[in-house]
């Protein structure tokens, strides 16, 4: 709010219906009175004081600025969250040089924020593998006492430690709680191989925590070279096949055809991730992408019902904002593949 002004408008309120309602104005905006007890303090009817602080509105008496740090895009991110029916939508201003880079690190430095935002004391946050999951937790400067687990595993195990894992010691450290990381890559050459390494103690431990998350942080991939490591960790036979299933997007080693709907659901049984279904239990699941390459993969996965709250760039919201509203709010945690009631 700025200071009181007496332009043009105002003067044609009498003196004393000017001091008056600046004096209200005052109270209710500086002071953070209520109407009730401005009215007793001027012996008016809390009507009478409504009407004065509109009237100060109207007559440019009072004028109200709604700031937010330049970076964030307040318009733009009431309008995805209304679009898409997400719990929270926080849109980052994209350099004109980044419009295409896919999850610049600005991306994860907002998604810390978020989070310390979201997470209570005594939740579980659940880290999935991803560079935006990755640049969120380097960016983590607070969070309540919480446990933190792994909900996939890594990219390359030789990478481990500059990874997820460390996202996930990292994210603990913060919150003071325990850590539970995967020690497994995400990919396994075959189903047998991945459901042994389920068996393992410590990789049996952290799945057991799958049903207590109560936050989570993902990543989103497209289905192209450098911006899904999922695409990245196949075959070109492989990645040839499952393009041909009509793939768009991959989240957590699960993939999805344009309207959301899982497909190459085989593929699942070769990793170690959390399933989908328990991730549409959580409560809460932020999804954390951007850039204008990715705004199809995003709108995918939205459509999904995977997940409640999305962090991403102007590009990417300019994209989602133009594309046609799902069928169904994302708050639903409606599976696309099961027959729904609208």
């Amino acid at each position: 709010m700025s200071g009181m002004s007496a332009g043009r408008p105002a003067l044609r309120m009498g003196p004393a219906e000017l001091v008056q309602a600046a004096a209200m104005a005052r109270r209710f905006y500086l002071e953070g009175k209520s109407k009730i007890q401005i009215a007793e303090e001027f012996g008016v009817s809390r009507f009478k004081v409504a009407r004065v602080l509109e009237t100060a509105l109207e007559r440019d008496l009072v004028r109200i600025e709604i700031r937010v740090p330049a970076e964030l895009d307040a318009e733009r991110s009431d309008a995805l969250r209304s679009r898409f029916g997400l719990r929270h939508a926080v849109v980052v201003e994209s350099p004109a040089e980044e419009e295409e880079s896919p999850d610049p690190e600005s991306l994860g430095e907002v998604a810390a924020d978020l989070l310390g935002e979201l997470v209570d004391e005594g939740d579980v946050l659940g880290l999935a593998w991803g560079r935006s999951t990755i640049h969120m937790a380097a960016a983590l400067d607070k969070l309540p006492p919480c446990t933190v687990v792994q909900l996939t595993g890594v990219y390359d195990a030789g990478t481990a430690e500059r990874g997820s894992v460390e996202a996930v010691r990292r994210a603990a450290q913060v919150a003071g709680g325990e850590a539970h990381p995967i020690y497994a890559p995400m990919l396994l050459p075959d189903p047998a191989t991945a459901a042994a390494l389920r068996n393992q103690t410590g990789i049996a431990r952290a799945f057991e925590y799958f049903d207590k998350v109560t936050v989570a942080a993902v990543s989103i991939g497209s289905w192209e070279p450098g911006i899904s490591t999922v695409h990245d960790m196949l075959s070109e036979e492989e990645r040839a096949h499952y393009a041909s299933l009509g793939v768009a997007a991959e989240t957590s080693a699960h993939l999805f055809d344009a309207e959301g709907r899982r497909v190459g659901r085989d593929l699942g049984e070769r990793c170690i991730t959390v399933e989908a279904d328990r991730l549409r239990r959580i409560p809460e699941v932020v999804a954390i992408a951007g850039g204008g390459r990715k705004a199809p993969a995003i709108d995918a996965v939205l459509r999904s019902g995977l997940v409640t709250s999305l962090v991403t760039d102007t590009a990417a919201a300019d994209q989602l904002l133009a594309a046609a509203p799902p069928p169904r709010p994302a708050l639903d945690r409606a599976d696309p593949d099961e027959p729904g009631d609208a």
